[in-house]
C-alpha cells in the first residue's frame, strides 16, 4: 500500500479537532504554490458532489461535504473513506492513473500543506491528468479512432467483466430499480416545458414495461447465472481514455447499488452513446469480444432493451439540465433529449 493509503487509513480523533472550513481549503488548492511541482497554474473544476484541481500534471479530486441519496460526505472521515474506495475501484480500469489518496493538512502553525505533517483536515484523490482530446467522446467526434483500439478497449471491458466480482441481487430488486428510473422519466417529461417529450416517451416506456414483464425468466435467468457484477456503473465515452493502453476512470464509487449491473447494460449503454455521436459500429466488437471472453450470449433483445432503458434516462437528465443555473442553452438540451427519445425509440422497437 502506497505510504499516503496507509497515513490515510490511520485517521484518528485528531482529525475532527482541526476542522477547517471549505472556503479555505479551496483557496489554498487553487494556489499554484501549494502543489509539490509548482505548476504554473491550476485550473478548478467544479462538478455536483466535487472539486478537480488540475495542474499540468496532475489531478486533485476533492469531495464536498453534502449529503445525497445512499451517501453522507459531511464528516472529513466518511470522505476519507470514499476517497480510498475510489482508488481501489478504479484502480480495476485504470491502475496507472490513480496514484493515491493525500491528505490535506494543518500545521501547528495553521497552515495547510498537501501531504504535510501537521493533522488531517480533509482527503483528495491524487491522478495523473490525462488529455482531454484523447477520451473516446472526443476522438468519434472528430472521426479520429481506428478499429484497433476499439478492439483493445472490447477486449479489456471483456476480460473485467469476466473477472468483476459477482453480486447477489434478487429479480424483485433488479424489477424495483428499473420500474423506479422509467416512473422517474415519466414524471420528469411531464414537468418538461415541451409536451411532445412525454408523447414520445409514454409508449416506449409502456413497451419496456410490457418486455420487463413478459420476459421476466429472462432477467431470472442471468441473476441465476450469476451475471450481475460489481462493474463500472457509468460506462460512457467520455470516461474512456484512447491513448495507449484504453483505460477507463470515474466509476461510480459512491453508492454500489448503482454498480451492481449486468455488463449487458454496462456495454449497451457505452454503445448507445458512441452511436449518439455517430460510431454506431463500436457495439459490435464490444458484444463479439464479451461473448467470446465469457461465453455468455445474450439475446438481442436485451441489449435493445437496456439501450433503450438508459436512453430514456438520458433524456430525463437532459431535460433535468434545463432547470440548473448556468445551464447549456434551452434549445440545446431540448434538441438532446429528442435525440435519446428517437434511438430509444428505435431500440424498442424489436422489443
Amino acid at each position: 500500500m502506497l505510504e499516503a493509503e496507509q497515513r490515510a487509513s490511520g485517521a484518528g480523533p485528531s482529525e475532527r479537532s482541526a476542522e477547517v472550513g471549505l472556503a479555505d481549503k479551496l483557496c489554498f488548492l487553487r494556489n499554484p504554490a501549494s502543489y509539490p511541482d509548482h505548476p504554473s497554474r491550476v485550473e478548478a473544476i467544479e462538478t455536483h458532489y466535487s472539486w478537480v484541481f488540475l495542474t499540468a500534471t496532475a489531478a486533485y479530486k476533492l469531495k464536498k461535504p453534502v449529503k445525497g441519496e445512499g451517501f453522507d460526505f459531511r464528516s472529513a472521515a466518511s470522505r476519507r473513506r470514499n476517497a480510498l474506495c475510489e482508488l481501489r475501484l478504479n484502480r480495476r480500469l485504470a491502475p496507472d492513473v490513480y496514484r493515491a489518496v493525500v491528505p490535506l493538512t494543518r500545521g501547528a502553525d495553521g497552515a495547510l500543506a498537501l501531504g504535510g505533517p501537521g493533522t488531517p483536515v480533509d482527503w483528495l484523490v491524487q491522478m495523473v491528468r490525462l488529455d482531454v482530446e484523447q477520451m473516446l467522446d472526443r476522438r468519434l467526434l472528430r472521426g479520429d479512432w481506428h478499429y484497433a483500439e476499439i478492439e483493445a478497449l472490447a477486449q479489456q471491458l471483456a476480460v473485467f467483466f469476466a473477472t468483476a466480482r459477482p453480486v447477489r441481487l434478487s429479480p424483485r430488486q433488479l424489477t424495483a430499480r428499473i420500474t423506479a428510473e422509467l416512473a422517474a422519466t415519466l414524471a420528469a417529461l411531464s414537468h418538461a416545458p415541451e409536451p411532445r417529450l412525454l408523447t414520445i416517451a409514454k409508449p416506449i416506456v409502456r413497451r419496456l414495461r410490457a418486455f420487463l414483464w413478459r420476459r421476466a425468466a429472462l432477467f431470472r435467468r442471468r441473476i441465476a447465472q450469476r451475471r450481475v457484477v460489481d462493474g463500472h456503473g457509468d460506462l460512457r465515452p467520455e470516461h474512456v481514455y484512447l491513448k495507449g493502453a484504453p483505460r477507463v476512470i470515474d466509476c461510480l464509487e459512491f453508492r454500489a447499488a448503482l454498480r451492481w449491473l449486468d455488463p449487458v447494460e454496462e456495454l449497451a449503454y457505452l454503445a448507445l452513446e458512441s452511436c449518439r455521436i455517430g460510431a454506431a459500429a463500436i457495439e459490435r466488437p464490444l458484444f463479439r469480444r464479451y461473448r467470446e471472453r465469457t461465453g455468455d450470449q445474450p439475446p438481442l433483445e436485451l441489449i435493445r432493451f437496456y439501450g433503450a432503458l438508459h436512453a430514456l434516462v438520458r433524456a430525463r437528465i437532459a431535460v433535468n439540465h434545463l432547470a440548473e443555473p448556468g445551464a447549456r442553452p434551452r434549445a440545446e438540451w431540448m434538441e438532446r433529449a429528442l435525440t435519446y427519445l428517437a434511438i430509444a425509440a428505435r431500440q424498442a422497437r424489436i422489443l
